[in-house]
């Protein structure tokens, strides 16, 4: 290979794409226009097989470096400038897309909230009228600890919070995935999920209700509840939206109204899972502190669910001409 010959040919797209990177990295992504971004990406790989031929033909030191310089500035703004897209992506989806969603599927999520509701209102009235309702669906633990004790167990948590707070992710994690994947059950299992759920805390509520510790119970529950049940409402929507999906397909081929709902149910998990976490550490931190009074919580609470509620409520504004 004439090395001369060779760089006097290829030196013109070395200069080039210096130039591009240049502008680019003064200016960002606005300093070029299409034409220009698709051109830097061609001079990327151009200049990318000139740096290994010349590693070949050992043409010299200095080129070598040159070239290498050249290619890592290319990769590092074309890569970082593709990871920079994805994560403004990303920040769309959570200030638009998910609000989109959650009012798009708002009839799933309101049945899976009747669901939940209806667990706790059925277990409500059993555990009121019968005792022995209590002990099918709580340890005797628990129930021993509030009826004699007159306490509740949330102390617990106190001492081990980062501990207590990644368990209570974990679990609210998968009581989602499980409401979530029940969508593939017909919503059989969703449905079990949204009951049972409910049936357990109705219970718990009745308890503490008959033992005057509702106040200080609810205060613990209203801060992380104001996410943690919202979250859980959403992901039973998801999963009677998978499994609308299979059962009543309408317009669609079946396998396309199952792709069309299971798409609507990714999007609300892609929600769900910060309200998880976010929950989880206030459970774990500010929930069971003995330190935030109870008026405190509460207030915390209501406010949480009303920013909530704003949030989903957000909508695109309209562009005008």
């Amino acid at each position: 290979m004439n090395i001369k010959r060779w760089i006097a040919r290829r030196e013109p797209n070395w200069k080039q794409l210096d130039a591009l990177l240049s502008r680019l990295e003064k200016r960002g992504l606005k300093a070029l226009q299409t034409d220009e971004i698709k051109q830097l990406a061609s001079l990327y790989r151009s200049v990318s097989a000139d740096l290994a031929r010349a590693r070949t033909n050992q043409v010299g030191n200095t080129l070598v470096q040159d070239l290498q310089q050249l290619t890592s500035r290319a990769y590092s703004q074309i890569y970082q400038g593709s990871r920079r897209q994805e994560w403004r992506s990303v920040l769309e989806f959570y200030r638009w897309g998910f609000p989109a969603v959650v009012q798009q599927t708002w009839m799933y999520t309101a049945i899976a909230t009747a669901l939940f509701l209806a667990g706790a209102l059925i277990s409500w009235w059993f555990a009121w009228r019968d005792p022995v309702f209590l002990s099918l669906v709580l340890p005797e633990s628990m129930i021993s600890l509030v009826r004699d004790k007159r306490e509740l167990w949330m102390g617990s948590i106190l001492g081990t919070e980062p501990l207590a707070s990644s368990q209570i992710m974990i679990n609210n994690l998968s009581v989602a995935f499980r409401a979530i994947a029940g969508g593939m059950t017909l919503g059989l299992f969703t449905v079990f999920v949204l009951l049972a759920n409910g049936v357990l805390i109705g219970t718990v509520a009745t308890l503490v209700g008959q033992n005057d510790l509702a106040y200080p119970f609810w205060a613990f529950v209203f801060p992380h509840g104001s996410l943690e049940l919202p979250a859980i409402f959403l992901a039973g929507g998801a999963g009677l939206l998978i499994a609308r999906g299979i059962l009543f397909p309408g317009s669609y081929r079946r396998v396309d109204a199952v792709k069309f709902y299971s798409l609507q149910a990714a999007q609300l998990v892609f929600g769900i899972i910060p309200m998880l976490v976010i929950a989880g550490i206030i459970e774990g931190f500010f929930s069971p502190s003995p330190i935030v009074p109870s008026p405190l919580k509460y207030a915390a609470g209501i406010g949480l669910f009303a920013l909530l509620l704003s949030y989903c409520r957000r909508q695109r504004p309209l562009i005008t001409q």
